[in-house]
């Protein structure tokens, strides 16, 4: 299994969907991370604003942070290798990233007449 590891910019809270403007994307995030999880990934999770420490423990974030300041974040390390900055990546990435072969059946699936029962079949 793979350790994934998250550098969030600054946060309210460990995971932004706190306050009164939530970003729509951190939510959806938080549930492909839950979902990672529940594949047996490990999965790390670091506000600069409440652990500033895991980002001077690590060189790449810190050398990233020095060279870029925080306009790199969010930074995205899959088994000890960036492999995003600046925005959060789509469940489909992360299951590309962690080798994960299926997709839960979230979306509807499309037939080749276009309706979800594909033809004549009534849904």
């Amino acid at each position: 299994m793979k350790t994934i590891q998250v550098y969030d910019k600054p946060m309210c809270c460990s995971t932004g969907v706190c306050g009164p403007r939530v970003d729509p994307v951190l939510p959806r995030f938080a549930a492909d991370l839950d979902w990672l999880r529940s594949q047996g990934h490990q999965v790390e999770r670091f506000n600069l604003a409440q652990q500033p420490g895991e980002f001077a423990k690590n060189r790449e974030i810190h050398q990233l942070l020095t060279t870029q300041g925080t306009e790199c974040l969010p930074v995205v390390v899959v088994d000890g290798r960036v492999v995003s900055q600046r925005g959060y990546p789509s469940r489909e990435i992360l299951a590309l990233w962690t080798g994960v072969s299926e997709l839960p059946a979230t979306r509807p699936v499309l037939g080749p007449a276009g309706g979800c029962c594909g033809g004549s079949q009534s849904c």
